[in-house]
């Protein structure tokens, strides 16, 4: 089979939300002689993008979502193992992420976290209702790259803006880029609280931080 037959399978597997097809193809891909690297970057993360992508335009909803990434996942741990040393999936980046105090509002967030796992960031989730005092210390802790925080509510939104001064105060701000989302977040909220950016849905996420670590 050809190069772009076998990337096609891979990225219709992942649209299909097909866990059993997608681990199929990528063993008889490699048994094929595909290169393990082509199946995962231009099939299998070509698939899970445009899942993404339906999601945001409310085409597909979150279950179909989740199941597509745990398809991915399973096809792409088949095809790492196949990949030399120097070629073996690195962590793009250490996110720590949270839904602020007072906030118990998480579905949005954990779809973040699958999709950005999935994109292969090592992502920490605190949880909901997190003090600020605990999203500083783990970024303390893990030398975290980013950290995200979630508040659906105008009332626990200002926990965003406390972060950043807290951030400040423990003298990581300028080590750590920061995100904010959720249903009030807007990109005029961002930058009046002073974060990098505001992920207003998760593809948007994943493209605005691909821009930072590359």
């Amino acid at each position: 089979m050809e190069k772009n037959e076998w990337l096609e399978k891979a990225i219709q597997s992942i649209l299909d939300m097909d866990d059993d097809a997608a681990k199929e193809i990528a063993q008889k891909a490699l048994e094929d002689g595909m290169d393990p690297l082509d199946m995962i970057n231009e099939g299998f993360s070509e698939g899970i993008r445009k899942m993404g992508d339906l999601f945001d335009r409310g085409e597909v909803f979150l279950p179909g979502l989740l199941i597509s990434s745990e398809a991915m996942t399973a096809a792409v741990s088949i095809l790492e193992k196949a990949l030399p040393v120097k070629d073996q999936k690195k962590k793009l980046g250490v996110i720590v992420i949270g839904t602020v105090e007072g906030d118990i509002h998480d579905i949005g967030k954990g779809i973040i976290v699958t999709m950005l796992r999935v994109h292969g960031y090592e992502v920490h989730d605190l949880g909901r209702d997190i003090p600020i005092k605990e999203f500083v210390e783990k970024a303390w802790e893990l030398k975290a790259d980013v950290v995200g925080s979630s508040a659906m509510m105008t009332t626990t939104q200002i926990g965003q803006r406390k972060l950043e001064e807290a951030l400040k105060e423990a003298g990581l701000r300028d080590k750590i880029k920061t995100m904010v989302g959720g249903a009030v977040a807007t990109e005029h909220w961002a930058k009046k609280i002073g974060a990098d950016f505001v992920g207003e849905t998760p593809q948007d996420t994943i493209n605005k931080l691909e821009k930072i670590f590359k």
